[in-house]
C-alpha cells in the first residue's frame, strides 16, 4: 500500500485559548513610534560626529586647493597679518598716534589681528562654503554642517603659523608672557564659536540670497572699526562699554592683549557679555541652518 495522502487540516486551539495567544503576540510585538524631533533634538550634533573622518578631509583639501599653485604657498598665513601689521603701525602708531596701552604699537596691534584674521577669514570663507560645492550638495548625502565647519577649522593652522611671528615679535620687544598665557586656548575657542555662529548665518543665507556675497566684505570691514584691533578699548567711552561688548570679537580682542601682554585688567562683565553673544549667535545659526538645511540641495 501507498503512503497515506489523505489531508490533515492543522491543530486548532480551544476557543478559550485564543484571546490569550492574540494577547501575548500583542504584549510582545515591536512598537515603532515615530515623533518629530524637538528643537535642540533637531540639531543632532552626533551625527557631525559620526562623519568626523569626512570633516578632516574636508579641511585637508581646503588646505590644499588654497596654497596649490601660490609662489608663497603656506606663507600668506603670515603675510596677511603680517603687512596689515605694518600698515596700522604706520597710520595708526605713527600718523596718528592711537595709545598702546604703554606696549610697542607693533606687539599690539599684531596680538589683535591674529584672532581678528581668524575670524573675518573664517566668516567669508564658510559663508561661501556651500555655493562653491553644488554637485556634492545635491548628489550625496552628509551633514551639511561640515561645510562651514571645514572652512573655519583650515584657518586654525594658519593661526597657529601665524602665532610663531607674534612669539618673536615678544622676544624682540623683550615682553615675557605671564602665567596669564594659559588663558589663550579659551579665548581662541571664544574666536572660533563667534566665527562659527557669523559663518553659519551667512552660509545658510547665501544659499538662497547671492547678495550675501557682496555683503560679507562690507561687513567684515565695518565689523574691524567696531573691533579694538587698531585702537584700545579704554578710548570707548564708558557709557557705550556694555553695547559694545555685545561684540564678541571685543572680548577675543581684549582677551588676547591681557593673556599674552598684560595690557590691563580684564574686565570680567566684558568677557561674560561678549560670550554670551557668542553663544547666541552660534545656537541661532545653528538652528536657522537645521531648518533650512533640506532646501539646499534644491536651491543651489
Amino acid at each position: 500500500m501507498g503512503p497515506d495522502t489523505t489531508s490533515k487540516s492543522p491543530p486548532t486551539l480551544p476557543a478559550d485559548m485564543e484571546p490569550e495567544l492574540h494577547s501575548a503576540e500583542t504584549r510582545y510585538a515591536p512598537v515603532t513610534v515615530i515623533k518629530p524631533p524637538g528643537r535642540w533634538g533637531a540639531l543632532d550634533l552626533r551625527e557631525v560626529w559620526r562623519y568626523r573622518e569626512l570633516l578632516y578631509f574636508l579641511v585637508w583639501r581646503d588646505l590644499k586647493v588654497r596654497y596649490k599653485q601660490t609662489v608663497f604657498g603656506g606663507a600668506w598665513a603670515i603675510l596677511q597679518p603680517l603687512l596689515t601689521m605694518v600698515v596700522f603701525t604706520i597710520v595708526f602708531g605713527r600718523f596718528i598716534n592711537v595709545p598702546s596701552d604703554g606696549v610697542p604699537y607693533p606687539v599690539f596691534s599684531y596680538t589683535a589681528l591674529l584672532p581678528w584674521t581668524l575670524f573675518a577669514g573664517g566668516v567669508a570663507r564658510a559663508g561661501n562654503s556651500l555655493i562653491q560645492d553644488p554637485n556634492l550638495l545635491s548628489k550625496v548625502y552628509f551633514p551639511r554642517l561640515a561645510l562651514p565647519l571645514a572652512a573655519v577649522s583650515s584657518l586654525l593652522l594658519d593661526f597657529c603659523v601665524a602665532f610663531v611671528i607674534l612669539l618673536g615679535l615678544m622676544f624682540y620687544y623683550e615682553i615675557a608672557p605671564g602665567p596669564t598665557a594659559l588663558a589663550v586656548p579659551g579665548f581662541l575657542l571664544l574666536a572660533y564659536v563667534a566665527t562659527v555662529g557669523i559663518g553659519l548665518w551667512l552660509s545658510a543665507l547665501n544659499v538662497k540670497y547671492r547678495d550675501i556675497n557682496y555683503v560679507t566684505p562690507l561687513l567684515v570691514q565695518f565689523w574691524l572699526f567696531l573691533t579694538p584691533v587698531a585702537y584700545p578699548v579704554s578710548l570707548v567711552p564708558d557709557e557705550w562699554q556694555g553695547v559694545y561688548s555685545l561684540n564678541p570679537m571685543v572680548g577675543v580682542v581684549e582677551g588676547f592683549r591681557w593673556a599674552l601682554l598684560g595690557t590691563s585688567s580684564l574686565s570680567v562683565g566684558v568677557i561674560l557679555t561678549s560670550s554670551a553673544a557668542a553663544l547666541i549667535l552660534v545656537v541661532g545659526g545653528l538652528l536657522h541652518f537645521r531648518r533650512t538645511e533640506s532646501e539646499f540641495a534644491d536651491v543651489v
